[in-house]
């Protein structure tokens, strides 16, 4: 599959949020009661949200498209919220990594996770930092095949409901 990458534009973030919102609820939907997710996705996957994040200098946000269509995006934030959390001197978070749904396993995650560390080196960091919910099994496989490990028990907020996250990281 001819997956092609590209940087976000402003212009890029009412789609972007249409896709985040339908792999998190695709994902993660079940498991939240209806207002918990409501406001979740009012506060972090709008397309304003997505526009801030697209012009924050802080933020690298790169699109993976097929056939001209977007199939997923990767999201890293410069410092890592999570840097206290490591010895590392310079990590960086990958704050978001989605897929279209029905594009998952056929190489779109794969592409802008080469992006993502290739990105990351290009920054001068040694680490990179991620969260991933401790029942998405698939995505620790996935980020396992990358050399990242667990370092933490973490916390993530989906409204008033706090799930069970783990601290990955991989240093560069």
């Amino acid at each position: 599959m001819n997956v092609r990458l590209r940087p976000a534009l402003a212009d890029d973030a009412p789609a972007v949020a249409a896709l985040a919102t339908d792999a998190f609820v695709t994902a993660f939907g079940h498991i939240y009661r209806p207002e918990d997710l409501a406001a979740f996705l009012a506060e972090h996957k709008t397309a304003e949200a997505y526009r801030r994040a697209v012009t924050d200098p802080a933020h690298c946000t790169e699109l993976a498209e097929v056939g001209g269509a977007l199939a997923g995006f990767c999201q890293l934030h410069l410092p890592s919220e999570f840097a206290s959390r490591s010895d590392a001197s310079r990590p960086i978070a990958l704050q978001q990594l989605y897929t279209d749904p029905g594009m998952t396993g056929r190489g779109v995650g794969a592409a802008l996770m080469d992006w993502a560390l290739a990105r990351a080196r290009a920054l001068g960091c040694d680490a990179v930092q991620l969260s991933v919910y401790s029942e998405n099994h698939g995505a620790q496989r996935f980020y396992a095949r990358y050399g990242f490990a667990k370092t933490a028990d973490i916390a993530f907020m989906v409204g008033a409901h706090r799930d069970a996250e783990f601290l990955f990281e991989l240093r560069l």
